[in-house]
């Protein structure tokens, strides 16, 4: 479900205006276990994750899995479903592929939290890199920054009823 909602004028706004999508958590705040959206553990991480890490489920991001979506606020239980609206986005490019990240929050994203977000994603980024030198999945990693919800969701595609799960290994 995709709607476009009414900015508040209570506080900045980082995106043109913010759009109501249904997100479901995969990851909750805090967790170490980092779960793909097929459910299967991809690896534990030594750091807590900062947010709640989730997908649209009826949309493709570009490598071809659902398209990801981090939901700022209080820890969510894996498997919550909730519509928030999306203020913005982060592009990921994770071996070679760009990989948006859509960035959720039931109120306006502040500056300093889009700063946040942005520092984790670089530093996320460069801890992917390393994960994959290891595991032998050759590709540049890095933050290519923030962009509109709208410009990630013009780039997804709808999830077909045949979708087989992601064809690309993380």
């Amino acid at each position: 479900m995709v709607t476009t909602s009414r900015p508040s004028a209570a506080a900045p706004l980082l995106s043109a205006a913010p759009i109501d999508l249904e997100v479901v958590i995969e990851i909750p705040r805090g967790s170490f276990l980092k779960r793909g959206s097929t459910g299967e553990i991809d690896f534990v991480s030594p750091f807590p994750c900062p947010f709640n890490y989730g997908s649209v489920p009826d949309l493709l991001g570009m490598e071809g899995d659902l398209l990801d979506a981090v939901v700022l606020g209080p820890r969510l239980a894996a498997g919550t479903r909730r519509v928030v609206p999306a203020w913005g986005a982060v592009t990921l490019i994770d071996r070679g592929m760009a990989d948006d990240k859509l960035i959720c929050s039931p109120e306006p994203i502040t500056p300093a939290e889009q700063a946040r977000v942005l520092r984790f994603f670089r530093f996320y980024a460069r801890g992917k890199g390393w994960l994959n030198l290891w595991r032998h999945r050759p590709g540049h990693n890095a933050c290519a920054g923030w962009c509109e919800a709208a410009e990630a969701l013009a780039r997804a595609r709808p999830r077909g009823p045949d979708w087989p799960g992601p064809r690309v290994p993380y």
